[in-house]
């Protein structure tokens, strides 16, 4: 059987081609309104010929891909139904004390950087240091993701008539949630959005247990409802991750179908490994600003 591409797909199919879509029987319904955490949520998860790991069972989510890091956006094979769990984000306990362990370890030498970008965005504007923009993390609650200000303080405001006077934009935004030229970032601010220092403050959101060092990018609750569709209980079963498969497979480079694929293969194929080189191959991906924008 043919496999469709990602370019073959209507803005409203991406949830489906992401894998990710929830077992329809002769009860159920479409999809209507804001994507919430179900309490659990029967899923068509991909059969290959790559067995889970032990970890991944052990979250009960079982979505075999191919296992090379570099092809996560690999065609699917046939589908069968598996159970989601609610009680416990992707990865459980062990998957927590090595967040709390490395951010303990990391602080020390991440220091005086931090102290560094602090006084320089403080010496060149004087608005706040920190920005906390609402997101949605593990089972639909909200929290506070923290980064340093990178955009003018009545940031909303400046984009909303941005979007106003050039349609064609409000139209990237809309698909994409990325400007090419965003005119709310500041001179200093682009510069730190290249290189990713900005999201360093997520640290905080990591040790408060609301964030993971690895998982998939934290998103606000209009994607869920617009862009991911059934592919929402994938992002609802982890901690939304300071790095993750979309950081270090283009980023802003990569279209929004595939972003969503890379969650739902990290979720289904999680393993402490694997998050050690996510976060190993991050930093290269720092260094040459791959995608950023």
């Amino acid at each position: 059987m043919r496999m469709i591409q990602p370019d073959e797909l209507p803005a409203e199919s991406v949830a489906e081609f992401a894998g990710c879509a929830p077992v329809r029987d002769q009860a159920a319904s479409p999809v209507r309104g804001p994507i919430r955490a179900p309490a659990r949520a029967k899923l068509i998860t991909p059969v290959s010929s790559t067995a889970p790991s032990a970890a991944a069972k052990g979250t009960g989510w079982q979505m075999s891909l191919p296992r090379e890091l570099g092809n996560p956006l690999a065609p699917l094979a046939e589908d069968r139904p598996h159970d989601l769990p609610a009680a416990a984000p992707v990865g459980g306990l062990a998957k927590r004390m090595v967040d709390i362990l490395l951010v303990i370890l990391s602080i020390p030498l991440l220091l005086p950087l931090l102290l560094g970008v602090a006084i320089m965005l403080k010496l060149t504007d004087p608005g706040p240091l920190l920005y906390g923009h609402r997101r949605i993390g593990f089972a639909g609650r909200p929290f506070r993701c923290w980064k340093f200000r990178t955009m003018v303080v009545d940031g909303d405001a400046v984009l909303d008539t941005y979007l106003k006077a050039n349609p064609d934009e409000a139209e990237v935004w809309r698909t994409q949630r990325k400007l090419h030229d965003d005119p709310r970032v500041t001179r200093i601010g682009g510069v730190l959005r290249k290189l990713s220092l900005d999201e360093f403050p997520q640290l905080l959101n990591v040790l408060r247990g609301e964030m993971s060092l690895v998982g998939p990018r934290p998103v606000v609750q209009a994607e869920l409802d617009d862009h991911y569709g059934p592919a929402a209980v994938a992002y609802l079963s982890a901690r939304p991750g300071l790095t993750g498969l979309w950081q270090i497979s283009g980023r802003s480079d990569t279209t929004y179908a595939e972003r969503i694929r890379l969650d739902c293969d990290y979720v289904g194929r999680w393993s402490l490994v694997r998050d050690l080189r996510i976060i190993l191959l991050t930093i290269p991906a720092m260094a040459l600003s791959r995608g950023a924008r």
